[in-house]
């Protein structure tokens, strides 16, 4: 059986006004974190430490962000199994894809927030990134939309105050996914599994993500095709320089009240709009200077 992703733990709760054992007794909800192995034809790639819950949309999108399938259509097959010693997503790939999956090998395991874990080269933890074309533009009141209603779509969160989210909002349209998982990395590998399960385009909307952006988070949303990332915290250095590269635009720091962006500025529009648009003459503000906009499903088994 696979584990509850949350579950209540007895504690005792310490107070400045001086609670003790029996005033502040009781349980405490809290997210479970569970060794999930990545295994591929039987051998295994990753084993990554995440809540058991999505399992499906993981394996998918930790398979479509490592290169490893084009389309979740190229599993043939999915298993999700219950051993002794946490769950094993086992997938069948066809021989095109072993290629791809020996290039991409990892060799360690994975802590929940290790998002390049494994590698064996310096290249491979800075690899190339695909290059995001000009379309979506949306404007500062999209974002703060956006934020302002994403906690509202976070369930394990609400229960346990101890998880990430990654989210996809469209324009027009609002939530059209949200996963969460202890790992932030994680969380977006099952919102881009989901995704591609669904069959949307990450081109037509935003990315927002709970955490700060490290570089393998852009790199991710680069290989999705997003255009724009969102996170309520900051990125680094290097996340930066991939974003710019990447022309991803890449916002940070994003609270009800405002927002920093630190690349491609011209794909968001500062101001109130009606509605977004695709168009090539879309013009934003940046530091002062105005720029003009630049040119499957898987099927699951579950198995005790």
């Amino acid at each position: 059986m696979i584990p509850a992703p949350v579950v209540a733990i007895p504690r005792i709760a310490w107070r400045e006004n001086g609670a003790s054992a029996g005033a502040g007794a009781g349980n405490r909800t809290v997210p479970e974190e569970t060794p999930i192995a990545l295994t591929y034809n039987r051998a295994t790639h990753a084993v990554m430490l995440a809540t058991p819950a999505d399992l499906e949309d993981f394996a998918i999108g930790f398979s479509l962000s490592e290169g490893i399938v084009r389309t979740a259509a190229e599993i043939a097959d999915l298993e999700i199994v219950t051993v002794a010693d946490g769950i094993e997503l086992r997938m069948t790939l066809t021989g095109e894809n072993l290629d791809a999956l020996t290039r991409r090998q990892r060799r360690l395991t994975g802590p929940s927030g290790c998002g390049l874990c494994g590698l064996d080269s310096l290249a491979s933890a800075v690899r190339p990134v695909p290059t995001i074309a000009a379309g979506l533009v949306i404007s500062s009141e999209t974002i703060k939309r956006a934020i302002e209603t994403m906690y509202a779509e976070q369930v394990l969160n609400q229960q346990c105050r101890a998880v990430h989210a990654a989210g996809f909002w469209v324009p027009g349209r609002g939530w059209v996914a949200l996963r969460e998982d202890v790992g932030r990395h994680n969380a977006l590998d099952k919102l881009a599994g989901a995704m591609a399960r669904q069959g949307i385009s990450a081109a037509s909307g935003l990315l927002l993500l709970s955490s700060r952006i490290s570089v393998e988070l852009v790199q991710k949303a680069a290989t999705m095709g997003a255009p724009i990332l969102v996170a309520v915290s900051a990125p680094t250095a290097l996340a930066v320089r991939v974003a710019e590269a990447a022309g991803i635009a890449l916002v940070g720091i994003a609270r009800n009240d405002g927002f920093e962006i630190f690349t491609h500025a011209h794909r968001i529009a500062m101001h109130s709009v009606a509605s977004e648009t695709n168009g090539k003459s879309q013009f934003s503000v940046d530091a002062g200077r105005v720029e003009p906009d630049r040119d499957g499903k898987g099927i699951a088994r579950h198995v005790a």
